[in-house]
């Protein structure tokens, strides 16, 4: 029996689109990690202890590990113009709380809300791109809105450092405030009504289970951070997280309606691309948390000057992720690009094992330049792999999971490998490897274990070859009826 066929994608101008996706993704990306370096500030502001305020950063996180795969499914079925308008005010309220936070207790609150408004908006980027754009544009536009999450990671500690120190904190969320209400009224121009692309109902209890499952995992790995594995408060959070996992696969597979519809997980390409994306953040994000305590500490730089050095890889990361949405698009020599995207971030890992870890802040800042540009073609193509695999009624549900996978790694690869480093610096001894001949033993010993989930990371990715065969076979789906009539055909 045929399938019924998809809704029709209303036509959107793909510059017009992307003039409101890319500042959005870029301010919420900002957010998660601008506060990085301005902590101690607010330790000192309110007289709280490291683990007190750290719950700053944690409490975002936590709700992107909750929301991200909720914020998926919700997409199926609600029109984007009203989500993007809902979540963007939600954003702007819980940073105007934190900016007027007279307590850390209220600053963390703040926090919480601006991450429940945050955690859709990733999402709804990249389902706004592969919903109302055609086939070859889509992926054009998602290395678009990819290089506005890289430059966000990148800019996040650069902007906290700088701002932080001239203007005070609080400056930091009232800008996030004021960006995210003139975002209001021109999503809501650039967006038009559109129908869901998937109506029908979902398993809300299995939601649930898949949300407080993340954020159990990713809060008991935060919490290995600081107290280690042995202690309750952190195998206790992992525990409950892995028995939460299991009874989501239970109920996903018993319900009338499952919250992940259960054909994403027999797709190989998919599975592949969620596999790939969570050990590449995993290597990411530890690496850019890593290296600028790494030069601070060792290197004797003040936090301003160290955000210094990690511009030049976001700049790197915004200039490679739209040429590498090009090469999705024509999906020829995807695989190849992406297989290299993976030995560069491997390569600047090891380079940073190897010599950088200790020596010049100029020799670490070439590394990150390599990670990112690395980073740039990996992040991407992943993601337009997903596009390419998916089915047009569970884009939503499908872009929630990778991009959850995202956010775990992203959470997860900081706190394991800075637990990794705590352990190590408190060992002592020689590096482990044996071509490293500077001070810093415990970070060349980070840093080379990084290298190696780069490399379990190419594993699943050979797999993605069936995606860019399903891209370059399958004709790109077209906006049909009146409105696609007025939609540009130049490329």
């Amino acid at each position: 029996m045929p399938s019924a066929p998809e809704p029709p994608a209303p036509a959107v101008p793909m510059r017009r689109l992307l003039l409101v996706l890319v500042p959005a993704m870029l301010l919420n990306i900002t957010a998660a990690d601008m506060v990085a370096l301005v902590l101690p500030r607010i330790s000192e502001q309110f007289t709280a202890s490291t683990a007190q305020v750290a719950w700053v950063v944690t409490g975002f996180l936590l709700m992107f590990a909750v929301g991200v795969p909720f914020y998926g499914r919700v997409a199926d079925r609600f029109s984007l113009r009203r989500l993007f308008t809902v979540v963007l005010a939600v954003f702007a309220v819980g940073s105007l709380i934190s900016a007027l936070a007279p307590s850390l207790p209220v600053l963390v609150f703040g926090r919480i809300v601006m991450g429940i408004g945050g955690a859709a908006v990733p999402v709804l980027a990249i389902v706004a791109v592969m919903r109302l754009l055609p086939g070859d544009k889509a992926a054009v536009g998602v290395g678009f809105v990819s290089a506005a999450a890289g430059v966000g990671t990148a800019a996040g500690p650069a902007m906290g450092g700088i701002v932080g120190e001239f203007l005070g904190w609080p400056a930091l969320f009232w800008i996030m405030t004021a960006g995210a209400l003139i975002l209001i009224p021109a999503v809501r121009r650039a967006i038009a009504e559109e129908p869901p692309g998937d109506p029908g109902p979902f398993d809300l209890a299995g939601g649930v289970l898949l949300g407080l499952a993340a954020g159990l995992l990713l809060f008991g790995v935060t919490e290995s951070e600081g107290a280690g594995f042995g202690r309750p408060s952190s195998w206790g959070p992992l525990l409950g997280g892995a028995v939460l996992a299991g009874l989501f696969a239970w109920r996903n597979r018993v319900a009338a309606h499952p919250f992940v519809p259960p054909s994403l997980f027999g797709n190989r390409a998919y599975v592949a691309a969620v596999l790939t994306v969570f050990l590449a953040m995993v290597v990411n994000l530890a690496t850019l948390v890593l290296v600028p305590v790494l030069i601070i500490d060792v290197n004797g730089l003040t936090p301003g000057q160290g955000s210094l050095v990690m511009i030049p890889g976001g700049i790197a990361l915004a200039l490679l992720a739209p040429l590498a949405g090009r090469i999705g698009a024509r999906g020829r020599h995807a695989t190849g690009v992406l297989l290299a995207g993976l030995t560069v971030m491997g390569l600047s890992t090891l380079f940073l094992s190897t010599v950088a870890a200790g020596a010049s802040h100029v020799l670490v800042g070439l590394a990150v330049l390599g990670l990112d540009a690395g980073f740039a073609f990996v992040i991407t193509l992943t993601t337009g792999a997903v596009s390419g695999v998916l089915p047009p009624r569970h884009v939503g549900a499908g872009v929630g999971v990778f991009q959850g996978a995202q956010f775990l790694g992203a959470g997860a690869g900081p706190a394991l490998f800075g637990a990794l480093l705590t352990a190590r610096e408190s060992g002592g001894g020689d590096a482990v490897n044996p071509l490293y001949a500077s001070d810093a033993p415990a970070y060349s010993d980070v840093f080379l274990a990084l290298t190696l989930i780069v490399v379990l990371a190419a594993i699943p990715a050979l797999k993605l070859r069936t995606a860019w065969t399903t891209r370059t076979t399958t004709p790109a789906r077209q906006p049909t009826g009146p409105a696609s009539r007025s939609t540009p055909t130049s490329h």
